[in-house]
């Protein structure tokens, strides 16, 4: 469901009022943030804010002590990874979790791997997988083998085996963490323009970054953490560099989202 305007009604991800303590150390408290489709949010602050943690939790890594996520306006529980794919969320992390000994068509579908099922035997569908993968690199604009090992690609070109994965596996709500980190500038370039194509096809995206060009040039919104609680959530286009800055090193009232 849409308003007037065009924009989804209700958020695809929302968090509300988590919090999660390791020992005596607060890593989050009462944070929450919204995305909607068609959406990228950034979500900055220094190291130790909370983002990380935050994320964990999305991905079913980490359990919170308190607080709601809601997936489509439904509350969720995400008790591990299995739980938050199949609720429609990929974790693109900045390693990217790709297996360098396999190709790119492997890396692509693992875990959903096509198999054959003759009568008493099954085997994968490898040429299948291939014609996949390489339908999905081409949308995103890259023309490489499928058959390629991962050891051989630039650091760009694993990015976008891990991005092409998360369309594989039908997200709609990618979280990526540093996903322009250590790429030269025309791979970040490619990076940030698959980043674009994801909210073009109604996906939403959270991107954790340290680099704040990147953030202003692709994202709508950008929520700032700080000591564990979101300090700020600025519409992109109304705010500075300056004003995130200030908001990441010295904190503000925590704002309704």
């Amino acid at each position: 469901m849409t308003d007037n305007n065009g924009k989804a009604e209700f958020p695809c991800l929302e968090v509300q009022g988590i919090s999660k303590r390791f020992g005596g150390i607060q890593a989050l408290d009462d944070a929450s943030l919204t995305v909607f489709p068609r959406e990228i949010v950034g979500l900055v602050g220094a190291n130790g804010a909370g983002k990380s943690t935050l994320v964990n939790i999305l991905a079913g890594v980490t359990r919170a002590d308190e607080g709601l996520v809601l997936v489509d306006n439904a509350p969720v529980e995400i008790n591990d990874p299995i739980d938050a794919r199949r609720l429609g969320i990929e974790i693109v992390y900045q390693n990217l979790a790709l297996i360098e000994t396999l190709d790119i068509s492997s890396n692509i579908h693992l875990g959903r791997e096509l198999v054959q099922r003759p009568r008493l035997f099954q085997w994968l569908n490898e040429s299948n997988m291939q014609a996949q993968a390489r339908e999905l690199l081409s949308g995103i604009g890259l023309d490489l083998n499928p058959k390629l090992r991962v050891r051989n690609l630039s650091g760009g070109q694993r990015q976008a085996v891990a991005l092409a994965r998360a369309i594989f596996f039908q997200a709609k709500i990618v979280l990526l963490d540093e996903p322009t980190a250590a790429l030269g500038i025309a791979e970040t370039q490619a990076t940030l323009e698959i980043i674009e194509q994801f909210r073009d096809h109604g996906l939403g995206v959270m991107v954790v970054s340290h680099n704040l060009e990147d953030i202003f040039r692709i994202t709508d919104r950008i929520v700032v953490m700080r000591a564990g609680r979101v300090v700020g959530v600025r519409t992109t286009a109304e705010t500075t560099s300056a004003e995130i800055v200030n908001l990441i090193t010295m904190g503000a009232a925590e704002e309704t989202i």
